[in-house]
């Protein structure tokens, strides 16, 4: 049986993760996600993808990150029908991250077309939130370790991959081969989430080079967290949090709560000005077993948190009350979720020293950017980022220290302090990655390195050719590759 493999995203980049295999009988994609970044990248979302949507026998998803699952809605918006397979969480989490996705894109369609700063007119929506509810509807939940015939001659089942809550490598058999495809590699000895699952064998593995060139920050036990907040409260600033609103802020607030429990941070009002990330933070409460065991007896809804929110409706401050219980795990004692647009716009406009943690983790869109738009100018306050930041992004260019930044259509000059903590990156970095390949008891025939920038890409390449010796293989965007029997 002829089995080919497209590499049609993550090839020389990190976004926009999609793999097409094929066999004489079935197409199925693996992963679905949005080019994020550089513009050349972004453009190829609005490409047609080189292949009929509507003939697709099924989807798989490796987890609920935008730049795995954010392509979706486009696909079903050109046709395509078929089941969309994934762990429960990984639904859970898509449920709450593809409307918010089509939202987001409708609104920066009408604010691009109100304001006139699109050179498209009128500026359309990549797709809309009706398109992503028409997504969620396809989507097929598998427990871990369960294997699925997903379509003639193809079975898939999912291993814990520890980068997110549902997160999976997809491990594909067919035609007599075993494929895992790797998703998003998750670390060792991290708090809220499990450690990567081992896997024994595969006869091709596609495997993430986020960091393939770097070692992450030595783990320092939040000192750095904890003077980046101190030193900014004490100057009377905020401190901006730029964070993906599913997975990251978990692992922030567990600091920001094991840091104020032992009085190496003051007591600062702490917002969560993302109603995804809130929904998100309770999907994670409802899933305990899926998450680290030393969080675990941590998570009790034995005492609401601080309201200070007296002047809200009182039927909005119980609801408000309520959702904050449910999550009072992660809850600092001055935690606050922001549900409406109006309660965003006057905690951007609010001077008091806080902790304001919203999304995107990239500073590519969502209402982080009118909290940066404010706060940029002033070198009160902090932005602080805690994940990768990938080329061509608004994120990037801020740690690579540019000193103005376009938001909405305005430069905004950069008088804020910016700061980086890399030890809380939720992707293995070049030692962790080696580490996880001991687990195999043989090589595959080959192996391929992707989800990464060239020069990590290439490193990452270059060390496993070395140590464990093993075949591999750099695809570029575009290619197909036959996986032989």
């Amino acid at each position: 049986m002829t089995v080919s493999l497209t590499f049609l995203g993550a090839a020389r980049t990190v976004t926009g993760s999609k793999y097409l295999l094929e066999t004489p009988s079935a197409k199925i994609l693996i992963d679905a996600g949005l080019f994020q970044g550089l513009k050349a990248l972004r453009l190829r979302n609005w490409e047609d993808p080189p292949f009929d949507p509507s003939g697709l026998d099924a989807i798989v998803l490796t987890h609920a990150h935008l730049d795995h699952c954010g392509y979706l809605p486009r696909l079903v918006s050109r046709g395509s029908a078929g089941r969309v397979f994934c762990t429960a969480g990984t639904k859970d989490l898509c449920t709450i991250v593809l409307p918010d996705s089509g939202r987001i894109h409708e609104e920066d369609a009408a604010n691009a077309n109100r304001k006139g700063y699109s050179k498209h007119h009128p500026a359309l929506p990549l797709y809309t939130e009706a398109d992503a509810f028409r997504a969620v509807s396809l989507l097929q939940p598998v427990g871990y370790e369960r294997p699925m015939p997903v379509a003639p001659g193809v079975e898939v089942d999912f291993v814990n991959a520890g980068h997110l809550l549902g997160s999976a490598y997809a491990r594909v058999r067919v035609g007599g081969r075993t494929i895992l495809f790797g998703g998003d590699l998750g670390r060792y000895d991290r708090p809220v989430l499990p450690d990567p699952s081992p896997v024994a064998e595969a006869d091709y593995l596609l495997v993430e080079s986020t960091y393939g060139d770097r070692i992450h920050e030595r783990d320092d036990n939040g000192a750095k967290l904890a003077s980046v907040i101190e030193a900014t409260a004490r100057g009377g600033g905020k401190v901006i949090i730029p964070a993906f609103a599913v997975g990251r802020v978990e692992e922030l607030l567990y600091w920001l709560k094991r840091l104020e429990d032992e009085q190496r941070i003051p007591v600062l009002p702490v917002f969560v000005d993302s109603p995804m990330a809130t929904a998100a933070l309770a999907r994670y409460r409802e899933r305990l077993n899926e998450l680290d065991p030393e969080l675990q007896p941590e998570l009790r809804d034995d005492k609401a948190p601080h309201d200070e929110a007296a002047h809200e409706p009182r039927a909005r401050r119980l609801e408000q009350a309520r959702q904050e219980r449910q999550l009072c795990g992660f809850c600092t004692r001055r935690f606050r979720t922001i549900a409406s647009p109006a309660e965003s716009r006057e905690l951007t406009a609010s001077n008091m020293p806080a902790i304001v943690i919203s999304a995107s983790g990239m500073a590519t869109g969502g209402r982080v950017l009118h909290h940066l738009k404010s706060a940029l100018p002033d070198a009160r306050h902090t932005v602080l980022f805690v994940g990768h930041q990938a080329e061509g992004t608004r994120g990037r260019r801020l740690v690579d220290g540019e000193r103005s930044v376009k938001i909405h259509g305005v430069m905004v000059p950069v008088n804020a302090r910016i700061e980086r903590l890399e030890s809380m990156s939720a992707h293995a970095d070049s030692s962790e990655i080696l580490r996880w390949l001991e687990g195999f008891s043989r090589p595959p025939a080959a192996t391929f390195t992707v989800h990464g920038e060239p020069a990590p890409m290439d490193a990452l390449a270059a060390a496993i050719r070395a140590k464990p010796g093993w075949a591999v293989r750099v695809p570029e965007h575009g290619e197909v590759v036959t996986l032989e029997a």
